[in-house]
Formats: structure tokens, sequence, C-alpha cells
């Protein structure tokens, strides 16, 4: 899980899939932070892509690094403990000036059953699961 906590930093921007309905919506997201061993990210209930997970979990994180990407096969689960928020707002200080941990807009959620795949040109995939 390290390995792609890594990725996702040096990336900088990763891209969240989710489903509407029967469409697929692809944004980008900068958060990425490890908390009780879970790597986590963050969104506020207002937004489209919280109804999105609460209606189906399963989503796909994409970004590319130098030559390489990642493809993140999960589900993503809610933390909706204030400890969770709040370490994700003590990682992400800027956000702090949109969120606040008991904002009741402020949402976390952990990847489980993580594979994430890690591609280059030439060559087989590094597969990881956690």
């Amino acid at each position: 899980m390290q390995e792609v906590y890594d990725f996702l930093k040096k990336s900088g921007t990763y891209y969240l899939a989710t489903v509407d309905g029967d469409r697929p919506r692809v944004r980008p997201f900068g958060t990425a932070n490890i908390f009780e061993n879970k790597l986590y990210f963050q969104t506020g209930k207002v937004k489209n892509v919280s109804k999105q997970i609460k209606a189906n979990p399963g989503i796909e994180i994409s970004a590319m690094f130098e030559d390489r990407w990642i493809r993140i096969e999960a589900q993503a689960i809610e933390d909706d403990r204030i400890e969770a928020r709040q370490n994700m707002l003590d990682a992400y200080p800027d956000l702090k000036k949109m969120y606040a941990a008991d904002d009741g807009n402020t949402q976390v959620f952990y990847l489980k059953n993580a594979t994430a795949s890690i591609f280059s040109f030439g060559g087989e995939p590094k597969v990881i699961k956690f």
C-alpha cells in the first residue's frame, strides 16, 4: 500500500471514476493519506461524487507519473469518525480554507479490497493488493 500511496503523491493529480446510473464519471483528485494503515481520500458530502459512491462504492483510480501509470480498483468505504477527517485535514492544511472536521460536509473514504496495477511501456504490470 505504501508504494501505491507514494505513486499517487508523486503524480500530484489522480483521476477517480464512479458510476452515475449507467454512465461513468471521472474527475481529478489530489488527496491521498494513510491513516490507521488504510489509504484514504477526501471529498465533500454535497458533491455528486459523494452521492455516486454512496449509491455504488465501486471506484477506480488512475494516475500517471513519468513513464508509468497506475490503475486502482477498490471499494470506497466512508469513515465517519472525526479523527479520520481531522487527520486528512492535517495532512492537507490548504483544505482547512474550505472544510472542517466537524462541518457536516467533510467526508473521507478508505480503499477496501483494492487491487493496484502499475504499468509501464514494456514489461508486465506490478500488481499490489491491499
